[in-house]
């Protein structure tokens, strides 16, 4: 008898999504992680330190202000639904950027704001960014605008810390937090038909 051949399953691949990366100190990294993880577009929100020289820094190290380190927030984002402009222009929103070393109640080094660029093409799009929030402002814009150079994640506890604490201090005013979901809203494309247009159609 002969073997019937048995039919191969079609394997759909699924789309692959793009994805970019850009490091932002904003003071401290719970607001940070907590406005962008809700902003559409973005992948990933991982808190972490940025930028300083001891290996492995831990929280408790960190907050010396003798590590060099920045608290930061590392965005993983798809460039087709969020733009690298749009989120500095968030950014901006949820930051004092007249404000040296400090954010709310949040004061040392630690608590610096920063854009720590990847490529030339990053680090363009942040320094025409600054320049025109400079112009809103008559004190001296003091975000940093330098080059990667490190990151390490915090530790595991002190991820979605205002999920798991709604009310702990936050240096992000309450308005920007809640409507941060609408931050990049879905436009919708297309012409816009009338009612007695599509009546006539039918």
């Amino acid at each position: 008898m002969k073997k019937k051949k048995q039919a191969k399953k079609k394997i759909e691949k699924q789309p692959q999504t793009l994805s970019a990366i850009v490091y932002l100190a904003g003071g401290c990294f719970w607001g940070t992680e907590h406005f962008f993880k809700q902003v559409r577009g973005v992948i990933k929100a991982q808190s972490g330190f940025v930028n300083g020289h001891t290996p492995n820094p831990t929280y408790k190290q960190v907050s010396t202000g003798t590590t060099g380190y920045a608290e930061c927030v590392a965005l993983t984002y798809d460039p087709t639904i969020l733009s690298f402009k749009k989120i500095l222009t968030l950014f901006f929103k949820t930051i004092d950027p007249t404000s040296l070393n400090k954010q709310g109640d949040d004061v040392g080094t630690q608590y610096r704001t920063g854009i720590y660029y990847i490529d030339t093409q990053q680090q363009q799009i942040a320094q025409n960014a600054l320049k025109r929030l400079a112009k809103s402002y008559t004190q001296p814009i003091v975000v940093e605008c330098e080059p990667f150079r490190a990151f390490y994640p915090v530790e595991s506890w002190q991820n979605d810390y205002l999920d798991k604490f709604p009310n702990a201090e936050c240096h992000i005013a309450p308005d920007v937090l809640a409507n941060a979901k609408m931050a990049n809203p879905i436009r919708l494309s297309g012409k816009r038909h009338s009612i007695r247009k599509m009546r006539k159609k039918l």
